[in-house]
C-alpha cells in the first residue's frame, strides 16, 4: 500500500515531483514578492524593508527563498535520475540526503515564518505610505508558512521511502542467505 502510494502517478509525476513543484511555486513566491515589493521609499533615495524596517528579515526571506528554489531543482532531478540508481547504498543514501535536508528545511522555514510574522507584526502603518508593499508581505508570510506543511509532507515521503529502501535491503539479505549453496 505504501509502495502504490509513492509510485501512485497524476498525469505522469510522481507525489514527491508534484510535491516538490508546490515548493518550488511556494519559495518563488516568498522571494519574488520580497525582491519585488518587499522595500520601500519614504521620501527619499533611502529604501527600507517591508518588515518594520529590518533589512533582516527581507534578506533572510529572500535568501531562503532563493536556497529552497535551487534545492527543488536538485530533487527534481534526482527524483527522474532514482530509478535508474541500481544499488541499494546509493539509492539509501540519496533518501537519507532527502530525510535530512528535508527536516533542515521545515525548521528553516519555520524560522522565516515565525520571524517575518514578528516583523510584520511590529511594523507601524506610517512605515509604509499608502499601504504600499502590504500584500507583499503577508504573502511571504503567508507562503512560508505553506513552505512549512509543504517541506513536513517531503520529509514524511522521504521517511516513508527510508522505511521501504530499508525492508527490500533486508529482503535481499535474507533471500542471499536462504539460497541453498550450490554443490561443488
Amino acid at each position: 500500500r505504501d509502495d502504490q502510494m509513492l509510485m501512485m502517478s497524476i498525469q505522469g509525476f510522481s507525489v514527491t515531483e508534484l510535491e516538490f513543484t508546490s515548493t518550488y511555486i511556494f519559495s518563488i513566491v516568498v522571494f519574488a514578492s520580497i525582491v519585488n515589493e518587499g522595500y520601500v521609499n519614504k521620501g527619499n533615495n533611502q529604501l527600507y524593508c517591508v518588515f518594520n524596517k529590518n533589512d533582516d528579515a527581507c534578506n533572510y526571506g529572500i535568501s531562503i527563498g532563493i536556497t529552497a528554489f535551487f534545492i527543488c531543482i536538485l530533487y527534481i532531478t534526482l527524483d527522474f535520475y532514482f530509478p535508474q540508481l541500481s544499488s541499494i547504498k546509493d539509492r539509501k543514501r540519496v533518501v537519507m540526503a532527502d530525510l535530512g535536508l528535508s527536516g533542515i528545511w521545515t525548521f528553516l522555514w519555520f524560522v522565516s515564518f515565525c520571524f517575518l510574522a514578528n516583523q510584520w507584526q511590529y511594523t507601524p502603518s506610517e512605515n509604509l505610505p499608502l499601504n504600499q508593499g502590504a500584500d507583499a508581505a503577508r504573502a511571504a508570510v503567508a507562503f512560508s508558512f505553506f513552505s512549512i506543511l509543504s517541506w513536513g509532507y517531503l520529509s514524511l515521503l522521504a521517511f516513508d521511502k527510508f522505511k521501504n529502501i530499508g525492508f527490500i535491503e533486508d529482503v535481499q539479505r535474507l533471500v542471499l542467505q536462504s539460497s541453498p549453496s550450490s554443490p561443488v
